[in-house]
């Protein structure tokens, strides 16, 4: 581990640490992690490592790591806070401790950018079996070198017109395997029950028995048709995952078509992809942001990136105006304090960027509505696939289930009286349950 000696002041400031009063927070993005080390391991010099491992050094001083360039680029341990706070020595059995450490890195080493942002806080470090990032607190002027949502939460209301509740989305089910045609058909079905937005499944990119081209005009002659019969309108984001230079050409292949809204897989495609897409002034749509590949980072309790962040925080900050995430109420094994974290760093203030709508999603039923809007409030998209498609009554029944039991829930009553006045919301009551 390294050993530094305090000295004269000068020398101090080329130190990897500092007290948090110590650094200009508008300088430095500050991580916080949740480390776990043996317990003959010092915690301040395993903090100090990887401070300098990501940033200015390595795991052996080099010559060319001068004080000089330390003062600059030196990342800094502000914090090492130990779970829970021993003052006097710990049990003699104790064979691992647990931290909560903050580290200071400069914003001028990557700039206003994610690749190497995330490469600076979450690089080679991430390798160790107990490591988990579990925030980014960015400077004002970092961010402001982002544009975020071009839509976000009130955009979306404003081109469906609906102001006072929660919206719904439906997944076209099944998820991939049908032509146009079939998909086209589904569309209507949900649309014209009073659904306010139809997606993609994630599974479906432009394969050779769906492709875009095909798909997007007869999607959005259906919702055309569905709008006219309901007096309502419908997005419908198109999922243009792919390569790099085919997201592009998808998009605005979708666009030209027709498209009113687009989807992306952003995890598997890159964060950069997703904000180039946010931050193109041709694509005029609202873009969905889907959670797929995102389990592979958060599940571990002890390593990867916390659902908040990766879920939440980077999106928003890359432009999505909607993003998938896990609900705890169906199919997704996910904590309800987690699934709320996320959702409040879409919606809460960030600085100048638009708040961006949650869109909890996985095995959600018109039951568990209530549910939903308790724990998020009305600036949400409640999405659901299965539970519209196989009502027992058809789609269209199984979006006006949808339909009421929102009603039903902004008003404030019950969904078994509301289901003694609509059929299908009874129905769905009495027969839709996760598998």
């Amino acid at each position: 581990m390294f050993k530094w000696k305090f000295g004269r002041y000068e020398e101090v400031k080329a130190l990897p640490e500092a007290i948090p009063e110590g650094v200009d927070p508008e300088e430095y993005a500050i991580a916080t992690y949740l480390i776990v080390l043996p317990a003959n391991f010092s915690a301040w010099d395993t903090a100090r490592a990887i401070a300098i491992e990501q940033s200015t050094g390595t795991w052996i001083p080099v010559p060319g790591e001068t004080p000089e360039l330390r003062k600059k680029h030196v990342a800094k341990v502000v914090g090492v806070y130990e779970i829970p706070s021993y003052e006097v020595l710990p049990p003699m059995d104790t064979r691992e401790r647990s931290y909560i450490i903050q580290i200071a890195y400069p914003v001028v080493n990557f700039g206003q950018q994610i690749p190497l942002m995330l490469t600076t806080i979450a690089g080679n470090i991430m390798c160790w079996e107990k490591i988990k990032l579990l925030d980014i607190r960015f400077p004002k002027s970092y961010v402001e070198g982002f544009k975020g949502p071009k839509f976000g939460v009130e955009g979306i209301r404003e081109i469906l017109g609906v102001k006072d509740r929660p919206l719904i989305n439906n997944m076209i089910k099944p998820c991939t395997g049908f032509t146009p045609d079939v998909g086209a058909r589904l569309a209507y079905e949900a649309a014209v029950g009073g659904i306010d937005m139809i997606k993609d499944d994630e599974l479906l990119g432009s394969p050779s028995f769906n492709p875009i081209e095909e798909r997007v005009p007869k999607y959005m002659e259906a919702i055309e048709k569905a709008d006219s019969e309901k007096g309502e309108k419908t997005l419908y984001t198109v999922n243009i995952t792919d390569r790099a230079s085919k997201v592009f050409e998808n998009a605005d292949k979708a666009i030209e078509l027709g498209a009113n809204a687009l989807m992306v897989n952003y995890l598997v495609v890159g964060i950069s992809i997703l904000r180039e897409l946010a931050e193109d002034p041709s694509i005029n749509v609202p873009i969905l942001a889907h959670m797929d590949f995102s389990g592979t980072m958060y599940v571990s309790p002890n390593s990867g990136v916390a659902s908040s962040l990766i879920l939440g925080k980077l999106p928003r900050l890359a432009g999505a105006d909607i993003v998938v995430f896990p609900a705890p109420y169906g199919k997704a094994p996910f904590l309800k304090e987690r699934y709320i974290q996320v959702a409040h760093n879409l919606v809460f203030p960030f600085y100048h960027l638009k708040r961006t709508f949650p869109m909890p999603s996985g095995g959600i039923t018109p039951a568990e509505v209530p549910e939903v809007v308790k724990d998020l409030g009305y600036d949400v998209v409640i999405g659901t696939g299965g539970a519209i498609h196989a009502h027992p009554m058809g789609a269209t029944a199984g979006a006006r289930a949808f339909r009421q039991a929102v009603e039903a829930t902004v008003k404030g009553v019950p969904l078994e009286e509301a289901a003694k006045e609509h059929e299908e919301l009874r129905v769905a009551l009495k027969s839709l349950k996760i598998r």
